[in-house]
């Protein structure tokens, strides 16, 4: 017989110790599960809401564990400075890019990246100049599937007449950004005022031990358009709630080392080593595992205040679909309160970017709610300082007579194309040139060095 899942008394609390995480949380305020997929769109190795029967996941824990147990020559190419892999072992962050040309483009082309050897994106537009803005977060920062010169930093840039660097990392969640950033600011790099930007699976990413043990059936079935190889989302730093208290617990990289990671290509270890570990059992969950509990799920569920049904293996996917979705929102809360205080403490000016996921983009554009809304309350009653990126789609939107998805075509080739980030770029100028002070030189009264003819 399976050995069932249990939840650790790391993740047990009280129901109203839990609600002292977030009081304007939209699952907290009012309980609920997620009773379709367009409720949440929080990925789960690339799938949403996965209907166990259509699909016949079915699987115990040590099963998906040994089938995402990690190939030595994975690990060998992974490590391997020849090889053609976009990614480079970090001890702390799992890894960090490097440059590469990838055939991942708008109407199929290819794209040029290269960065700095200070770690930002190479910048074109007015590198030249001082700098006094630094950009970070995921693949939507790091303008992933566009050239050099094509991202939205780069058309904000050459508006404003002021460098901007882009520290933006594919892959990193909002805990991995957030290190990268307090790496970076350490450095003569360091600016005043910091872009950091949030996007739905950000969270999620943030609470992974290790993004491979979610994305490795999709990346070995389906690897990204234009990767000759894809590893990453090895094992890197990453955030925990402690449930009792509310508080956020970070946590080191176990395997910090290339050799280390080695270990993980034995089935055995890897077990071992994540059988316990919460987004494990909820993912295992989330495609109808044969061995959940459900007596553990429904305490989870009572301390994030979700409702859960166990009716059927479905709706037990679905629950454990929105306790993980949850969970990661208020982890996302606490940290960018953290993200915050640090900006204040360093003197520094922090703007946080919502910033759109493809299918949230559908959905609001359709009229659905949005999936994050819990976190766009949470900023709006801490008074962060944020732009909606969300909402900017949304809005242009009403300027056409197609369906979103077209609507979304002109835009994205799964990521933002040059178009997209140009649109994305003068969406968010005006916030952008109200928060510099002075403004940027084009904004900026009396910046003029000839004359205005009259």
């Amino acid at each position: 017989m399976s050995k069932r899942i249990r939840f650790s008394t790391a993740t047990g609390m009280s129901r109203r110790s839990f609600l002292r995480l977030s009081s304007v949380s939209s699952l907290a305020l009012s309980p609920r599960g997620l009773s379709s997929p367009q409720e949440n769109r929080f990925l789960f190795g690339g799938i949403e809401n996965p209907s166990c029967s259509a699909q016949k996941r079915t699987t115990s824990i040590r099963e998906y564990l040994y089938n995402v147990t990690w190939k030595r020559k994975e690990v060998d190419t992974f490590l391997d400075p020849k090889a053609p892999n976009a990614a480079r072992f970090d001890p702390e962050l799992g890894y960090t890019y490097r440059d590469e040309v990838v055939k991942d483009g708008m109407d199929g082309c290819r794209t040029v990246r290269s960065f700095e050897k200070t770690g930002e994106r190479t910048m074109i537009n007015y590198a030249h100049k001082p700098c006094r803005i630094n950009a970070y977060g995921d693949s939507f920062t790091f303008c992933e599937q566009t050239s050099d010169g094509e991202t939205w930093e780069e058309h904000l840039a050459a508006h404003i007449g002021e460098p901007i660097r882009n520290f933006g990392v594919g892959g990193y969640g909002t805990y991995q950004a957030y290190l990268w950033m307090r790496r970076q600011e350490a450095t003569p790099s360091g600016v005043e005022y910091l872009i950091f930007n949030c996007s739905l699976e950000d969270h999620l990413r943030s609470i992974d031990e290790s993004r491979w043990i979610r994305y490795q059936p999709m990346w070995r079935i389906h690897p990204p358009p234009g990767h000759l190889y894809m590893f990453q989302g090895n094992p890197w730093a990453h955030i925990r709630l402690n449930l009792e208290s509310g508080e956020l617990v970070e946590i080191k990289n176990v395997f910090p080392t290339p050799q280390s990671m080695y270990k993980l290509c034995d089935p055995d270890f890897v077990y071992e080593h994540f059988k316990n570990d919460l987004v494990v059992k909820l993912v295992v969950a989330a495609n109808c595992g044969t061995d959940v509990d459900q007596d553990e799920l429904g305490s989870l569920a009572r301390a994030l205040n979700v409702n859960a049904d166990f009716s059927s293996p479905e709706a037990t996917a679905k629950t454990a679909v929105a306790l993980h979705a949850e969970y990661a929102l208020r982890a996302g809360m606490r940290l960018i309160e953290k993200v915050q205080a640090y900006a204040s403490a360093q003197k520094k000016k922090l703007m946080v970017l919502l910033t759109p996921d493809p299918p949230e983009i559908v959905a609001v554009c359709e009229g659905r709610p949005r999936s994050d809304q819990s976190f766009v309350d949470f900023v709006k009653a801490k008074n962060i300082f944020f732009v909606d990126g969300v909402e900017k789609y949304v809005e242009y939107y009403k300027n056409f007579k197609i369906s979103p998805g077209d609507y979304l075509k002109r835009y994205y080739t799964g990521h933002p194309n040059p178009i997209g980030n140009q649109f994305f770029a003068f969406a968010i100028k005006d916030a952008i040139v109200n928060w510099l002070d002075p403004k940027p030189p084009a904004y900026r009264e009396g910046s003029e060095t000839i004359p205005a003819v009259i």
